[in-house]
């Protein structure tokens, strides 16, 4: 996404767990560029309706008007819905080029340091789990944005072979756009007055919280399937017994 100050991308990673079968649920993940300010939902599949409907709810929690959507060739954001959206309310449309992973990097650099540390590679696909990632999403969001600094890139140089780069003094994405000149008085004032409130210790804690509940929601979760397949096996033992005579009979009656 882009907005009148920062750009933003925006991309959706599964957790399918290894197993591509069937639903399993994304995490949207929408990125400031100029800020590293990040915004992450959990939505049921990739489904239009469920992208178009996360969207639209990280657009009313921004605090800058949204100017433009740059995203990947995925389905979920290359569709008529977001397109017309995008042309009703007057937002620049754009995407990554095909086969260029790196035109989203700033994304990118994202999946494994945020969302896979924070829920790992399991496969959720249950409301209960989608409901928990949320509620962990929402703090975690607080936790990176507001106390997690980070390094960016301003200057590389190429040396033959050797590649130097040069960085920023490491800020927090709170403090980056506190520094900007681009964001009024008025946003900023409230991004101090949420800063105050919180406490990075708590957050850790509430972090903590939530990771243990999604995991406990996954192990109940497959425990009630091993034991929905266990009783399968169970009736589809009884109802065809495995024997030697059994066998040798149903073979008879197939020559006939």
């Amino acid at each position: 996404m882009r907005t009148n100050c920062p750009d933003l991308g925006g991309q959706a990673r599964g957790h399918d767990g290894g197993d591509l079968r069937g639903e399993f649920l994304y995490s949207l993940d929408v990125t400031d560029v100029l800020s590293g300010w990040e915004w992450l939902r959990a939505i049921k599949n990739k489904a239009q309706v469920w992208t178009f409907n996360a969207l639209k709810e990280i657009k009313e929690r921004l605090f800058f008007p949204l100017k433009g959507i740059d995203s990947d060739n995925g389905n979920e954001f290359i569709n008529a819905h977001l397109l017309n959206y995008c042309e009703k309310e007057h937002i620049t449309f754009t995407r990554a080029r095909p086969y260029r992973k790196n035109d989203n990097c700033f994304v990118e650099q994202k999946n494994y340091s945020v969302v896979r540390r924070a829920v790992g590679y399991l496969r959720y696909d249950t409301d209960e789990e989608m409901r928990i990632m949320n509620k962990l999403y929402d703090v975690l969001s607080l936790y990176i944005n507001f106390f997690l600094p980070s390094m960016k890139l301003i200057e590389k140089t190429r040396i033959g072979s050797k590649v130097i780069k040069k960085y920023d003094k490491p800020r927090a994405p709170y403090r980056r756009i506190i520094a900007l000149d681009t964001v009024s008085e008025e946003v900023k004032e409230k991004l101090r007055r949420t800063y105050e409130e919180l406490n990075p210790l708590s957050l850790k804690r509430q972090m903590d919280k939530f990771t243990q509940e999604l995991w406990k929601a996954y192990e109940k979760k497959m425990k009630e399937r091993e034991k929905k397949i266990q009783k399968v096996n169970e009736k589809s033992s009884n109802d065809f017994p495995l024997s030697q005579n059994n066998f040798v009979y149903n073979l008879d009656e197939a020559t006939k």
